[in-house]
Parts: C-alpha cells; structure tokens; sequence
C-alpha cells in the first residue's frame, strides 16, 4: 500500500494528498467547470466537496488500489495525478493526470509524471508504472513522451467514452529504464544537473576545443567541431538505457555550462555501475565536478544500486583528487584500462558503496 502522506516535491510542483484544507480552491475548481483537473469521481456540484475531502477521494488508498495526489504550483491546485489498479504480487500499477485547462502548456503534467515515477520505481514498491492513452489525444501521448515513457502497443477499442470506443496507447516504464536518472533535474548547493540541450553545443565546443587537459585524457576531443557539438547535445547525450545517460552541470548562480556527469556503465544484475565527468576550463577548481559526482552518485544509490565506481586514468591527478573529495575509496590499478589520446593507460579504481555516502 502507498504511504497516505506521500508528499514529493519536483522542480516547481508539490504533489501530495488532497486533505479538508483544500476545500475553497476545490470547489473553486468545480464552479469554473474544470474538473478534469481533479481526480475521477470528484463532485460535480461544490455541495459535494467537503465530504469528497474527508471520504471520496480517499478510497482509493484504502481500497490498498492506488492514491490520488494534488498537483500544486506555489500554492495553487493545478491539477491532480493518481496511481490506480495496483497489483502489489507484481509490482504494478498504472498512472493518469489532468490538468486544469488554465494551466496547461507549462510543462506540468511531465514533471509530475517524472517526479511521481522517480519515486515509486526508484526505492519505490513498483518495478512497472503503464499510462494509458486514447490514440487520438496527442497531447496526452506527447506527455507521455516527453515523461520518458515507452510506447509499447495499441488496445484495439480497449477505451469507451460518450462517443463510443477508442483505441489505446498503451505506455510503460520500467524501474531502471534511462529516464530515471536523466529525465528530471538535480539540485545541489551550487549546481544543478540537467539533460543536454541543443543550446550547449556552442558552450560544449568551447570547452572541448583547444583545452590541453581535456586533450590530453579524453580521445573523443581530437578535432571536435561544432557538428559534433550539436549531435551530442541532441542525440548521443540521450542515449536509451541507463548506460550512456548525462547531465549537463550548470551553476545555479548563472546559467553557463560548467561541465558534464554521466553513467558510462549500468550492470542491474550485479548493482553496480560507473560514472564519469569532465569540468569546462573556466568552471574548474570551484567544486563543481565533486558536488556533480556525489548528486549522480546519491540518485544511483537511491535507484537501488549498491556499488558506483569511477575508474580513472593513473595519471589523471586532478580527476583523482575530485573522487577522493567526492567520499569514494581507492581500491586498485586496473591494467590498460582506459583509452586516452594514443592507446591505453593503466587507471585507478574507486568506489563508493551503499551506506557510505
């Protein structure tokens, strides 16, 4: 069963319980006609909505079928998302939302789906959340989409509304599918992690571009263009899967790419995984890489590894020096482990394990 005080904050959203002090903007939102913006089976007339608070929209959770979720933004009630159909012998369960029309084309409905599904999969009871969609309602697919779900199939008549059936999308995401650890923001003290954009190939190229330290280790930067630049930011950087997931790092002070922090490696039958990153010229020595380092690591950790290493280049002191202050381990010399500009180089293992950070 879900916790009954499930609170989780994203970005800009709070997504928790709907409780008696919602009662005013709740039949604020049943007067203007927005229902689609509450849970099914909300009053439809503000006569209803005090005893909704305290009973209906809490059966669900009682059922042990699901919870229903306020989706709020500064204060306001924007809409609502909810787990139903629960199989807790499986793991399973599917996801619906709704946004107020007023509020819609902000980006809402994704982010709460990212936060909803990031926690409930992650150290989470679910291993499985499907959305269902009608395969004409393209803003729910594209939701859909850009919350990182799969598209799997089309139900055939599967959906029945006033005019008659409608075919279904059917969506589903798996617990260590990649947009667990890219499909949403990290925030730390300093920095916050983020996907790539196509607006950081220019940033990308500069600090690629003409840097002896990156030159020196990384073999990729050889003649880096900006076609390159772009194709990363666009394509590569978003790669499916856990392995080759990245985040952009970006100051929270200024909006200047400083570097990236990606997952090189994902093994989910062994719970481990490696991480690696790399700091613009401008942004080094400020303590980015390291908050970058321990953000990445405390979001796999919280996905259910149990081991996230950094395997580095015995030369490379300064990225040496960032794992270490990070909190990882030394462990050992991994014979010719890494390519670097004209062959391979012998690397240093570290590590970090679960309950050590």
């Amino acid at each position: 069963m879900f916790d009954e005080r499930l609170t989780i904050a994203t970005e800009r959203l709070v997504l928790r319980p709907f409780g008696p002090g919602d009662a005013a903007q709740v039949r604020e939102i049943v007067k203007e006609g927005e229902q689609v913006g509450l849970p099914p089976g909300a009053p439809g007339h503000a006569i209803g909505v005090a005893a909704w608070l305290s009973q209906g929209v809490h059966e669900l959770w009682r059922s042990g079928q699901g919870i229903h979720l306020a989706m709020e933004a500064g204060g306001v009630i924007v809409g609502a998302i909810s787990l139903f159909k629960a199989q807790w012998a499986a793991a399973i369960a599917e996801v619906g939302y709704g946004v107020r029309p007023s509020y819609r084309g902000r980006g809402y409905a994704p982010e709460a789906l990212r936060g909803l599904t990031d926690r409930v999969l992650g150290p989470g009871p679910l291993r499985r959340v499907e959305l269902r969609a009608n395969l004409d309602n393209t803003a729910s697919i594209r939701v859909a989409e850009k919350a990182g779900f799969i598209r799997e199939g089309v139900l055939r008549g599967a959906g029945f509304e006033d005019d008659g059936p409608h075919d279904l999308v059917v969506f589903g995401l798996l617990r260590g599918d990649g947009r667990t650890v890219v499909g949403r923001r990290l925030g730390g003290e300093h920095i916050v992690l983020r996907p790539f954009d196509r607006r950081d190939a220019f940033d990308v190229l500069a600090a690629v571009r003409d840097d002896p330290e990156i030159a020196r280790w990384m073999p990729w930067a050889a003649d880096y263009t900006l076609e390159r630049a772009v194709e990363w930011c666009t394509r590569h950087a978003h790669a499916p899967g856990l392995s080759g997931a990245n985040f952009a790092i970006e100051p929270r002070d200024g909006g200047r790419f400083a570097g990236a922090v990606g997952v090189h490696r994902a093994d989910r039958e062994r719970g481990d995984v490696e991480v690696g990153y790399w700091i613009s010229p401008w942004a080094r020595r400020r303590g980015y890489a390291v908050e970058a380092t321990r953000l990445v690591t405390a979001h796999l950790l919280d996905l259910g590894f149990d081991r996230v290493q950094l395997v580095i280049a015995t030369g490379n002191h300064a990225s040496q020096a960032v794992a270490k202050r990070a909190g990882f381990a030394q462990e050992g010399i991994l014979r010719q482990a890494v390519p670097v500009p004209g062959g391979r180089s012998d690397a240093v293992m570290f590590s970090v394990l679960r309950g050590e950070m």
